[in-house]
């Protein structure tokens, strides 16, 4: 119990702080390189522990599984995070952390309309008052950054479709989780690196430079400023928050299970502020506050429900 626990403690750390970090180096690297960087290396840092937890191969399809990781990565690596990433790069960290924690919501949606799952009474209370949180905080009335908010949460929502396209594929592909998620991280880093490589096409840059929302992304670089001067922030980013992270979250979820490996989620919306605040000096406001109390009570039915629901399907089983 101890060992989860820290495993747990572990992962909340790592992934509350992710935003914050990923803020600091602001400016140094191009969003899309850092993305590109962080879950290369991080889907590299996964692999001993794959290998460790079992035969972890291509074993079902070998084709199929390819195509599924396929796209499990470009929905995460490429889409979901790059949104993540410029979404960081446009609004607060702690703003981001909040809306993108939000991402079991839209998790629960698709689960609704594309698996045919139900929605329990406890767990549809909770999807209300994320959603009430969300509004809260967003404030539409009083929109004052409408392109951050956009993108953050457009980050949360292809993830969420992420979640449920990667509960499919694992049935496909005989995958864990863990596997999942490291063959989806390199699967999704090659696909980046070819679109990458692509904007460096001088016909293709040249193209981008003329339309104003391209311009942006035109000759994206891939090792630029990558030196020992950044060592150790790009060690904690790749190895610690986006390796680590994941690593010790699926290791405390086989463990323990599910539920209380997700309890890193539903620290994440209030831990990730507050250490904004400290380490950036961002100020929260109010109404932040309020809808991360918000969600943060949603999270918690959440959690209830998910443990009713295995304790109910162990006294079936």
């Amino acid at each position: 119990m101890k060992k989860t626990f820290l495993y747990v403690l572990i992962s909340t750390f790592m992934f509350s702080s992710m935003e914050i970090a990923l803020k600091s180096v602001q400016g140094v690297f191009s969003p899309i390189q850092l993305n590109l960087i962080r879950f290369f290396i991080g889907g590299l840092v996964l692999i001993p522990v794959v290998m460790k937890n079992g035969k972890q191969t291509l074993l079902t399809n070998k084709w199929k599984s390819i195509g599924v990781f396929l796209l499990t990565g470009f929905l995460c690596v490429v889409v979901s995070m790059t949104l993540f990433q410029l979404a960081i790069m446009y609004d607060e960290a702690s703003t981001v952390a909040v809306l993108f924690s939000c991402n079991p919501v839209f998790a629960l949606l698709f689960a609704f309309f594309i698996l045919r799952e139900k929605i329990s009474r406890l767990g549809f209370i909770s999807l209300v008052l994320s959603i009430i949180g969300l509004l809260v905080i967003v404030n539409p009335a009083n929109l004052t950054n409408p392109l951050g908010i956009s993108l953050a949460l457009g980050s949360a929502l292809t993830f969420g479709l992420y979640s449920i396209v990667s509960r499919w594929g694992s049935k496909i592909t005989g995958q864990n989780g863990l596997a999942t998620t490291c063959y989806t991280f390199l699967a999704g880093s090659v696909e980046l690196l070819i679109l990458v490589s692509i904007t460096n096409i001088s016909a293709v840059a040249n193209y981008m430079n003329k339309v104003e929302w391209l311009k942006p992304f035109a000759n994206t670089p891939i090792i630029h400023n990558i030196s020992m001067n950044y060592f150790w922030i790009l060690l904690f980013i790749c190895v610690c928050v986006t390796g680590g992270g994941f690593a010790f979250y699926f290791l405390a979820m086989e463990r323990a299970g599910v539920s209380i490996a997700s309890i890193v989620f539903f620290i994440k919306p209030g831990l990730a502020p507050i250490l904004a605040m400290i380490l950036l000096g961002e100020k929260i406001t109010i109404n932040t506050w309020i809808g991360i109390v918000i969600i943060l009570i949603g999270s918690v039915i959440t959690f209830i429900g998910s443990q009713m629901e295995q304790k109910n399907a162990a006294l079936e089983e």
